[in-house]
């Protein structure tokens, strides 16, 4: 799993691509954990190297290297992961969407948080939702299979799967 790590650069903040290995085996804690660290190393920062190349190509050859992925499927997968997941609620306030542009069989985006009417306990009620943008690759994956995978998702996202374990460690 791909995801941004914000740090300090400069004096300003950056967005340090970070892949969690094996996301799917690990506790909620033991992922976030190993992101709090990124955060605080300083020397995994992408200060020199490839990063800092990239940095100052020019935007038309930026471009062409973001089609590697399609030339070189497996090797994209060493190096960045097979699922990509992006914050874009935690910079704004209220509900909102983000679609991207993706290289990934699969994309969360998750957006900003807002109050709407929803059924509690058979009542309507005014509750908080969170707005979840999936993106696949329908080059790999159809419609209907991702439809399957969605809904899981969302029972699970609503009823807290795996927080327990999280905070008990």
């Amino acid at each position: 799993m791909n995801v941004l790590v914000e740090r300090e650069l400069d004096g300003g903040r950056i967005g340090v691509p970070h892949v969690v290995r094996a996301a799917n085996r690990r506790s909620v804690r033991s992922i976030h954990d190993e992101i709090r660290r990124v955060q605080a190393d300083a020397a995994s920062g992408p200060e020199g190297g490839l990063a800092a190349l990239a940095r100052r190509l020019p935007g038309f050859v930026r471009r062409q290297l973001w089609r590697l992925p399609q030339w070189f499927p497996s090797r994209w997968k060493d190096l960045a992961g097979t699922v990509a997941v992006s914050s874009v609620g935690m910079f704004a306030s209220g509900n909102g969407w983000a679609v991207s542009p993706t290289n990934y069989t699969l994309q969360l985006n998750v957006g900003g948080i807002g109050t709407k009417p929803g059924l509690v306990d058979g009542e309507l009620r005014s509750r908080e939702f969170l707005s979840l943008t999936v993106t696949f690759d329908h080059d790999v994956v159809d419609g209907a299979p991702a439809a399957r995978f969605v809904r899981p998702l969302g029972e699970r996202l609503e009823a807290g799967t795996g927080l327990d374990a999280a905070f008990d460690e």
